[in-house]
């Protein structure tokens, strides 16, 4: 009898430390809830930073200063730009990465970090999959293959014709893959011989492009537009599967007869992954309130040849996934080994 007394009590003392541990684990779940929700609510209680992955002077540089000034009036707090440029933008995206996911960091980065670079280098430094929260997607951009106008090519036929009479000689600059793949189908197809030079963001590409070193670029519309208009820059062919009404005589492409296989080039905006969703979904409306001022879509983004591309956080992490299928796909088409 007593020893029934005893097996009943003991199991009683289980039963209660087992309710016991679920009340104490529902207590820390549900302050560890109120404590994320709270910094929602209150979010943004100090300045924001913007990890940027381009240098100064380049078009993500450009975009994101302007957006960053619309962001601070409806914020109501400062969003400081700090660029890190270079590493093929992995300098950036591992810096974005290795975070406090608490908001107060947040990085626009181009496509390649998310996508083409696990492809290429063995070792990247963070996770492209699940090392990032996306926010949205903000931006296409336009590429124009250009070239000084001192080089006296019309289009590309002449322009591997010069080449083949300065072998060695002529040097291009291209911030992604897919552009650079471009050029080397078109070197391929034309036994044309020029020299690649990476940079660190569109602004370094067109002081040496203007000074001459380098008088071959496929950067965005915006970096070139005005030089193309003065003259000094020729445009010989554009991405994209129409022609820009800014340069509307440039063909495409596809209309070259080359394969277009070119994804398009486009920035976005995330944070460090287990940012918590209020805070993502703050930041979203923010932006999207942003894009509603058709002023700053036009002056911001249109007239400087790139195509608003405000998204949601899902779909823009769904968009990631196809592009990094693309990805995948062109990087083993191009036959480049991983660095």
């Amino acid at each position: 009898m007593a020893l029934r007394r005893g097996l009943l009590s003991s199991m009683m003392s289980c039963a209660r430390m087992h309710v016991l541990f679920g009340v104490f684990t529902a207590a820390i779940l549900l302050a560890t809830s109120a404590i994320v929700s709270a910094q929602g609510a209150d979010y943004p209680t100090r300045p924001i930073r913007v990890i940027v992955a381009v240098g100064p002077g380049g078009v993500g540089d450009l975009f994101m200063r302007a957006l960053g000034e619309k962001l601070s009036d409806s914020l109501k707090q400062p969003i400081i730009i700090e660029n890190k440029p270079g590493g093929a933008f992995n300098i950036a995206a591992r810096a974005c990465a290795e975070s406090p996911p608490d908001g107060y960091t947040i990085c626009l980065l181009p496509g390649e970090p998310l996508t083409y670079n696990q492809f290429l280098y063995k070792d990247i430094g963070y996770d492209p999959v699940n090392g990032f929260a996306p926010i949205t997607n903000l931006f296409f951009i336009t590429q124009v293959l250009a070239i000084n106008s001192s080089l006296g090519a019309k289009d590309l036929a002449e322009l591997a014709v010069l080449s083949k009479q300065k072998p060695g000689t002529l040097s291009y600059s291209s911030p992604g893959l897919s552009q650079t793949l471009f050029v080397e189908e078109f070197k391929k197809k034309n036994n044309a011989d020029l020299v690649w030079i990476p940079f660190k963001g569109g602004g370094d590409a067109m002081a040496n492009f203007l000074s001459g070193s380098v008088p071959i670029v496929f950067l965005g519309l915006g970096n070139v537009i005005s030089f193309i208009e003065s003259g000094k820059a020729t445009a010989l062919v554009m991405d994209g599967d129409r022609r820009s009404p800014l340069i509307p005589n440039v063909p495409t492409v596809s209309e070259t007869g080359y394969t277009g296989d070119i994804t398009r080039s486009y920035f976005g905006l995330v944070a460090p992954a287990k940012t918590p969703p209020q805070v993502i979904k703050t930041l979203n409306d923010a932006i999207a309130t942003a894009f509603k001022d058709q002023d700053f879509v036009q002056k911001q983004l249109i007239a400087k040849g790139l195509d608003p591309a405000m998204s949601s956080p899902s779909d823009f992490g769904e968009f990631l996934k196809k592009d990094r299928k693309a990805a995948e796909q062109v990087s083993k088409a191009s036959g480049r080994k991983v660095q």
